[in-house]
């Protein structure tokens, strides 16, 4: 039922990126899946902006959603920074 990270956000079956709802859900499904795994695991680090991306386009809670994605792109700063 999908391949890595994107079985949280594309649908399998017909390639539709999810959207409203569904997007906010699997989003907050992703995170706690992967909330137990140490700050410097990838899944993880996706996993936070998946929520972010979530509670901001799928639920349209913009003020919400920022601090979740700040974080996310702190975190992919800190260990995946390429410069």
């Amino acid at each position: 039922t999908g391949e890595g990270v994107r079985k949280w956000d594309k649908c399998f079956d017909c390639g539709q990126m999810f959207h409203g709802a569904v997007h906010l859900a699997l989003g907050w499904a992703m995170w706690k899946t992967y909330l137990g795994r140490p700050d410097t695991d990838y899944f993880r680090c996706q996993a936070m902006g998946a929520l972010g991306s979530g509670i901001g386009f799928g639920a349209r809670r913009h003020e919400e959603a920022l601090p979740v994605l700040e974080a996310a792109l702190a975190l992919n700063r800190r260990y995946w920074s390429y410069n």
